[in-house]
């Protein structure tokens, strides 16, 4: 009989990036949630990639690197620019801190 080696399963945390070791995991996850969201209302309003740029004020390559999620070199204040192009509200709430360090957390109705 052969040994099966044992399988380790890890859980991870509710960031990716964390998992991944990146040093800027909560900013790339907030963009990450945000670059969903402009896929999501493109898909939604029946855009093209072209319609999307062009109502967007960027090039196509550019909307499709974003809605695949490939959104390094934007910016996450640039991500918010768009989703508000896209008809969706952006509000930004700053409030008291409960704890040591403050958070930036996004939520979308």
């Amino acid at each position: 009989m052969t040994d099966v080696p044992e399988i380790v399963i890890e859980e991870g945390s509710s960031n990716v990036y964390a998992d991944l070791g990146y040093a800027d995991a909560a900013e790339m996850q907030r963009k990450s949630q945000l670059a969903a969201e402009i896929a999501r209302a493109v898909k939604a309003r029946h855009l093209t990639q072209a319609a999307a740029a062009a109502l967007l004020g960027i090039d196509q390559a550019k909307v499709s690197r974003i809605t695949r999620g490939q959104f390094r070199g934007v910016s996450e204040a640039k991500l918010l620019e768009l989703v508000a192009k896209l008809g969706r509200d952006v509000k930004i709430v700053v409030g008291p801190v409960r704890r040591r360090a403050g958070r930036i957390e996004l939520q979308f109705a």
